[in-house]
């Protein structure tokens, strides 16, 4: 079953209240792709930090989890979008990074 929905403002506040209190994963595949993408942690990190849920949380039937994502662009022009979920109450999983056009 999948856990709690959260609005678009309360995701963030749990992002934000992760990222100083709780715990932080990347999955293989999130590695992966930012690889790929030329996406360093830095820029990552900086997402998780400063960047906007813009959209809805989608169900992800697969993993019966919520996806939530977050977005920012760098000082130097590159959109970037995480894909993340909440495992836990405390925890972040970071599991794909795009960069968008």
């Amino acid at each position: 079953m999948a856990g709690e929905r959260l609005g678009k403002s309360d995701a963030i506040k749990r992002l934000r209240w992760c990222l100083e209190y709780g715990v932080v994963e990347f999955h293989d595949h999130f590695e992966k792709r930012c690889r790929e993408r030329g996406i360093d942690l830095h820029d990552a990190l900086r997402v998780l930090q400063k960047g906007t849920i813009y959209r809805e949380p989608e169900l992800d039937l697969r993993f019966q989890e919520w996806r939530y994502r977050v977005e920012w662009t760098t000082p130097e022009g590159q959109a970037i979008a995480l894909i993340i979920a909440f495992p836990e109450e405390s925890e972040i999983l970071a599991i794909t990074a795009l960069v968008l056009k």
